[in-house]
């Protein structure tokens, strides 16, 4: 099923947290147009995406192979809303089909 590309706004607590946890503008826009959706509380909605990251944590300093970023956004008629966006460093490959 092919989603409608609509436009992608950010919270300004969602670029917050971003820049505390390390996440990109295009990863999360990415997770939200290819990641596996659910619905989260309060009628939002919640996607999961899984990328190679291979780098230190700017948390922790600490290498990890792997970056989760998790996205929690409210889709509009007309645009989507970024709420907060939540990243969970890794040396685990986990499924996306475990996220449904």
């Amino acid at each position: 099923m092919k989603r409608e590309l609509k436009p992608i706004v950010f919270s300004q607590h969602s670029l917050l947290q971003m820049k505390l946890r390390g996440a990109k503008n295009s990863e999360v826009i990415n997770v939200i147009r290819k990641g596996k959706r659910q619905i989260a509380k309060l009628k939002r909605k919640q996607a999961k995406l899984q990328f190679f990251f291979n780098k230190s944590s700017p948390i922790t300093g600490k290498k990890y192979k792997l970056k989760d970023v998790e996205v929690i956004f409210i889709e509009e008629t007309k645009k989507i809303v970024v709420i907060t966006v939540k990243i969970y460093y890794s040396n685990e490959e986990v499924k996306n089909e475990d996220f449904l």
